[in-house]
């Protein structure tokens, strides 16, 4: 059965790949500022199609929570993520030169396609634990990567990834990702291990999507035909 943090055995289990994230060119670009600006434009069209349907999940989460407060939370990220987050990204992919329109004229590219159909799929199919485990990735990895950073002094070094940075490393946010592990651990307390192992494998889907986002993003890699 689980021991009662289950969250830090998915971080275990997914720890070389959340490395190879941080290692990742496109993520340390952002923390030196060396990243090019086209690219950095690539993966901010590419994520505000990513929280689109991202929002999605959120709505189905709150539909099969099973108590209020878990209703609440995922209605609160819902609400920060459409009335909020969305606005502050478009604000910031105009810094870019991205103006609301292109935005929305942004169709989503393979890997931006395959990562929201798994968490969507798992959304729509699974229990309110299988949508919590497969969004931990994105919601704790930012966090990490932020703080990261800013732990190591690279803090976008003056240029306009220090916003990013800065966004992702907040109390606010941080508090959030640690919301969402808390949460998977008291929905996993006590759960027998033939029942952790599809959450796992969930986890780690979406921990590798993550991965490809990045690459993506650094080969702003559309539909090849």
């Amino acid at each position: 059965m689980s021991n009662g943090n289950f969250a830090a055995e998915l971080r275990a289990s997914a720890a070389p790949i959340w490395e190879k994230e941080y290692a990742h060119p496109f993520v340390q670009g952002i923390g030196d500022g060396t990243l090019a600006p086209e690219r950095f434009r690539f993966y901010l069209a590419q994520d505000y199609v990513f929280l689109i349907e991202y929002c999605r999940v959120f709505a189905l989460a709150a539909a099969k929570a099973r108590d209020l407060e878990t209703i609440a939370l995922f209605g609160n990220l819902l609400n920060s993520t459409v009335s909020v987050e969305m606005q502050l990204h478009r604000d910031y992919c105009a810094q870019f030169g991205i103006v609301s329109a292109e935005l929305e004229q942004t169709t989503a590219a393979p890997i931006t396609h395959g990562y929201t159909r798994h968490l969507l799929t798992a959304a729509y199919e699974g229990s309110i634990t299988d949508i919590v485990a497969a969004v931990l990735p994105c919601q704790l990895g930012y966090a990490e990567i932020a703080t990261r950073l800013l732990r190591e002094g690279k803090t976008g070094a003056d240029t306009m990834y220090a916003e990013w940075v800065k966004m992702y490393s907040s109390r606010e946010f941080v508090e959030g990702a640690d919301t969402i592990v808390r949460l998977l651990n008291d929905l996993t307390r006590g759960l027998p291990a033939r029942e952790r192992g599809p959450l796992e494998q969930l986890f780690l889907t979406s921990s590798r999507y993550e991965y490809l986002f990045w690459e993506m993003s650094w080969q702003r890699a559309g539909w090849p035909i």
